[in-house]
């Protein structure tokens, strides 16, 4: 270590061994320099607090330094937010408020140094690393495409715990703010610059000689940061008592809307701010800290904090148990252009694929490309794309009626009707003309291997399910056969993560996994039909569960026609426990399709804007007059008990490799309550012998449509469990 105190032009460094930070000096300006030794990512922790203090004491005794700059030593990171993994293991609300505690205190003392420190942000800034910068005098962003800027916490089930529901407000204002805190958006950098949540936008390659040129500045008094706080009309509300009990009511009346009140954290974030508006800062940090403790131990956030590790361990999964080499997907072919297949072609022009897609006739395939261009031009339009990154990227896509363009693709994926034969004649066609290539279905229910007995290649053969609307939809299951080479396997995952999906691998099936999950909580929706409950009671009683809609309102999103088609196949696959309610059937003989059609389950107006149950429906069911009544919880039972229950079938079969590739599919496949956890942490929470106990209660009255899976009766039997109950997200 060497030290100077002349303030010239010399450098003083400061660095203990294995520290995540260290100091040098240039001309008066320690440059602190945050890289914690072997980690992706800089993370905050508890103990990095005495660290701060040591560089903290420094800057306040050396009469050298007059101002300060943080930077971080990683490429694309500037501090990723806090250690996870110290989250998960607070143990009580006490001990999770003195964690928050401990940031915030560290934090004041960063605040109140007598000397500017300046952050420079280069890449993401999120949650407790947005804290930091907030804290900082003055904030300095690069306008590189890696820069973004979030308080995520509540996507863990959590508030920002480091002073950030109080240092926000004041510097952006009240109503951006609590959008942040809210919704946990990621803020790209010129919109951080127009909320004021950073001074300075500049290119990457000049942000450490802008924040050295600020930092100086401020020290000596020419520089002084003007606040832009949500402008004239924001001010109006914010600035006074009544004006922000507006704003408060607004924001409760949409989080209820939208949670039903499942997720405690936003509610908790409201108060916390409001708190601080009533009472000042100090009051507000102090509600901050025990809102974070209560939360941290929240089952919400547990089952949140469980989601985020298991998306990320899937980030690290081939999907194979060997390492084995891709085949990059340059050149992408899709035979057939419907909804399905020009969505698959919109999300990998938008990751540089070059895509050819094949249809019946020109028209088919013109309509697949207007497909593309409208949701390309609706991100262009929210400048989320630039308008030549638009231009780019629809000159990627192309199409005609044969195969030419074919000849060199690395991957061809099928998107054609739920037909085998069809099937079978584009699988060897594709082979002929492609004989290189990769080949995918997108099939729904189709089993893979009834697929692949058409081909010469049968290793080259895997399934890619994509989800509708593809664009939106995170999942994709790569569906395997005993056949199906790791090379494949590998390439098919690896391309399913390069267009953004979450991806799981499943074993070959009827349904595969999640439409397999899906059949009998539709089935038993449809049942409760044929009982006399009104449809939309049985809607609001699973919207109430946590799913984002009801399985009527589903059935209708999916198409009746689609439904049809998938229900005959699983019930030839399964059997009674299978079999679709008397009253769909009789729905889709009437030629209803749902939405997509102007007449399903519920009415559709002009512009397929849904208009309350069509009461004909109902002289469709064998029950005559009013609609019967039923307890929500019994709703809850009769639906998801047994979904819940295909699930651990799914996994005695060995269509799951494991349960967090089950609990990850539904909630990202088919909207399963992210709060609940997905389907096993769902039977955790209940316990096994209670999930068990009310199957069988339901088995007497309907036998062979509830009977417990084997694994299920046996864990209720030995009182174990799916997860560990240590805390342990996985």
């Amino acid at each position: 270590m060497s030290d100077s105190n002349d303030g010239g032009a010399t450098t003083s460094t400061i660095r203990e061994s294995k520290s995540s930070l260290s100091m040098q000096v240039e001309e008066g300006i320690a440059i602190i320099t945050f890289d914690t030794p072997g980690a992706a990512v800089n993370a905050l922790s508890s103990s990095l607090s005495t660290e701060f203090d040591a560089i903290f004491a420094r800057l306040q005794e050396d009469r050298s330094i007059i101002a300060a700059v943080l930077r971080s030593g990683k490429p694309d990171v500037w501090i990723a937010g806090a250690d996870i993994e110290q989250l998960v293991r607070v143990n009580s609300a006490t001990e999770g408020e003195a964690l928050s505690r401990t940031g915030q205190h560290m934090l004041d003392k960063l605040a109140a140094l007598p000397k500017p420190v300046v952050a420079a942000i280069h890449g993401a800034c999120l949650g407790g690393g947005l804290e930091v910068a907030l804290a900082c005098h003055w904030r300095v962003l690069s306008d590189h495409t890696k820069s973004v800027c979030a308080l995520p916490e509540v996507q863990l089930g959590l508030l920002p715990g480091a002073g950030g529901t109080q240092r926000l407000p004041r510097l952006i204002g009240l109503q951006a703010s609590l959008d942040m805190i809210l919704t946990g958006r990621n803020i790209k950098p010129r919109q951080a610059r127009k909320l004021g949540l950073v001074d300075d936008l500049v290119h990457p390659a000049i942000l450490e000689k802008v924040a050295m040129q600020r930092a100086r500045e401020l020290a000596a008094g020419t520089r002084k940061r003007v606040a832009r706080r949500g402008g004239a009309s924001g001010l109006l509300l914010e600035e006074n008592p009544v004006g922000r009990a507006v704003v408060f009511k607004q924001a409760r009346d949409t989080v209820l809307k939208k949670t039903k009140g499942a997720y405690p954290a936003p509610l908790a974030a409201i108060e916390v701010v409001a708190e601080g508006y009533s009472h000042g800062m100090a009051r507000g940090l102090d509600a901050e800290a025990r809102a974070f403790g209560k939360l941290a131990v929240s089952d919400v956030s547990r089952e949140l904090t469980f989601l985020f590790f298991a998306t990320t361990s899937l980030k690290k999964d081939s999907g194979t148990d060997q390492p084995v080499d891709t085949t990059p997907v340059h050149r992408l072919g899709i035979v057939g252009a419907g909804f399905m297949g020009a969505g698959i072609a919109t999300v990998a022009v938008q990751q540089g694929t070059q895509v050819r897609l094949k249809d019946a006739s020109l028209e088919r395939v013109a309509s697949g490309v207007r497909a593309v261009r409208t949701v390309l031009d609706e991100r262009r339009r929210k400048r989320r794309i630039t308008p030549l990154a638009f231009s780019d990227m629809l000159s990627l896509v192309s199409g005609g009626t044969d195969y030419t363009g074919f000849t060199r693709a690395d991957l061809v994926i099928e998107a054609v009707f739920e037909d085998l034969a069809v099937k079978h004649d584009v699988l060897r066609e594709i082979e002929q003309v492609a004989p290189g290539a990769i080949f995918a279905s997108n099939t729904s229910t189709i089993p893979i291997a009834d697929i692949a007995k058409a081909s010469a290649h049968p290793d080259r053969v895997v399934g890619m399910h994509f989800f509708s609307p593809v664009h939106k939809m995170p999942l994709l299951e790569v569906i395997v056969t005993p056949q199906t080479s790791a090379h494949t396997t590998a390439t098919a995952v690896a391309y399913g993560k390069r267009l953004g999906k979450t991806v799981i691998v499943v074993s070959d099936g009827p349904g595969f996994y999640v439409n397999r999950i899906l059949a009998p909580y539709i089935n038993e929706a449809g049942k409760l039909l044929d009982e006399g409950v009104a449809m939309d009671s049985i809607d609001k009683a699973l919207v109430a569960y946590g799913f984002p809609v009801g399985p009527i309102t589903l059935l209708d999103e999916v198409g009746l026609d689609i439904a049809d088609k998938s229900g005959r196949i699983m019930s030839a696959a399964f059997g009674a426990r299978m079999d679709a309610s008397d009253t769909l059937q009789r729905v889709i003989e009437t030629g209803r399709t749902g939405r997509k059609g102007g007449r399903g389950f519920y009415r559709y107006d002009d512009d397929g804007k849904r208009d309350g149950p069509d009461e004909a429906i109902y002289a469709m069911t064998s029950v005559e007059g009013a609609r019967r009544a039923m307890e929500t919880s019994a709703i809850h039972d009769r639906t998801v008990l047994p979904m819940l229950n295909e699930a651990v079938r799914c996994l005695d079969d060995g269509v799951l490799r494991s349960t967090r590739d089950g609990d990850i599919g539904a909630v990202f496949g088919i909207g399963f309550p992210p709060f609940r956890g997905g389907p096993f942490r769902a039977i955790d929470a209940l316990g096994a012998k209670e999930v068990v106990s009310r199957l069988q209660a339901l088995d007497e009255r309907f036998p062979g449509r509830f009977t417990p899976a084997p694994r299920l009766a046996e864990m209720a039997r030995r009182g174990e469990r799916f997860y560990p109950s240590t805390g342990k997200p996985l």
